[in-house]
Order: C-alpha cells, then sequence, then structure tokens
C-alpha cells in the first residue's frame, strides 16, 4: 500500500459521523493538535490494543491540546458498543464507503479471492494546528502507538 499522505502536505478535509450522532470534520479541530488513525474493526485484538492504549493516556492527549479521532468502515451502532465495553474516550468516526480513508491512503487492496470487505490499513497521522500532516505513522505498533504520538506532538511543539 502506499500512502496517499506524506509529511508536509495539508491534511484531507473529512466529514464523517461519530459515535455521538454528530458529524464531524478536521476544521471542527481549529487550531489544535489531531491525531487520525484508522483501524481494521471495531472489538479485535489489535484494534482493541491500540484503542486501550490510547485511552490510557488520553488525558496526557488533552493536556496537550490533542483531539482524537479513531476511524474505521464499521457502523454507528459498532463504534458505540466498543466505545462502551472498553470505556474509550475519544470519539469514533464511521468511513463506511472508506472514501476518507481513501483519501489518506488508508483503505486496504481489495481481494478478488474473498467475499466481503476488508477493513482499513492500521495507519496514522497526526495533524498540526495548521492542518499540516506532521507525522505519518504506516507500521503501527497497537501497544507502543499511543506513546509513540505523544512522544512526538512534545518533539513538535517545542521545535
Amino acid at each position: 500500500m502506499t500512502n496517499a499522505i506524506e509529511t508536509g502536505q495539508i491534511a484531507p478535509e473529512f466529514s464523517l459521523t461519530g459515535d455521538d450522532g454528530k458529524v464531524h470534520t478536521l476544521e471542527e479541530t481549529g487550531d489544535t493538535w489531531t491525531l487520525l488513525y484508522f483501524y481494521p474493526k471495531d472489538d479485535t485484538p489489535g484494534c482493541t490494543t491500540e484503542a486501550c492504549a490510547i485511552r490510557d493516556v488520553y488525558d496526557e492527549f488533552v493536556e496537550l491540546g490533542v483531539t482524537v479521532f479513531g476511524v474505521s468502515k464499521d457502523t454507528i451502532t459498532s463504534h458505540q458498543a466498543f466505545k462502551e465495553k472498553y470505556n474509550l474516550p475519544f470519539t469514533l468516526l464511521s468511513d463506511p464507503d472508506g472514501e476518507v480513508a481513501a483519501l489518506y491512503g488508508a483503505a486496504p487492496k481489495k481481494s478478488w479471492f474473498r467475499k466481503g470487505s476488508v477493513g482499513f490499513s492500521r495507519i496514522s497521522f497526526l495533524i498540526d494546528p495548521a492542518g499540516t500532516i506532521a507525522r505519518v505513522y504506516p507500521k503501527v505498533d497497537p501497544a507502543a502507538h499511543a506513546f509513540e504520538i505523544l512522544s512526538d506532538v512534545r518533539e513538535c511543539m517545542s521545535a
């Protein structure tokens, strides 16, 4: 998979419905940092590990002024159940057609051998307050990812 977006590029705007039933956009984050992380499927082992790791340090993201959005193809109902089951404090966005994922290079290649669709690739983007991609994380270790991002946010803020 090739990234459609690279560090230094302007982040594509999006408009997706969240687990709260509201439509969320990149523009709404204003002049704050944004973590936009794409993941394959709610309530699967790697995705749960990643979401819970972000949850466990979420207060630090808030202190740094980082808005966190998780994005998958799952339905709002699925997101609500996943969020409730693991007490996730951040917004999960539904991209059922994969349009936003495609803009960010997170949509997987389609398989001609299997019926049904495959979830998104596990990839994250750290977006600075000006709307520019500050970091791209194409290879995510679900357990360590939250700490990596926090470290990068601090580094970017001090630069």
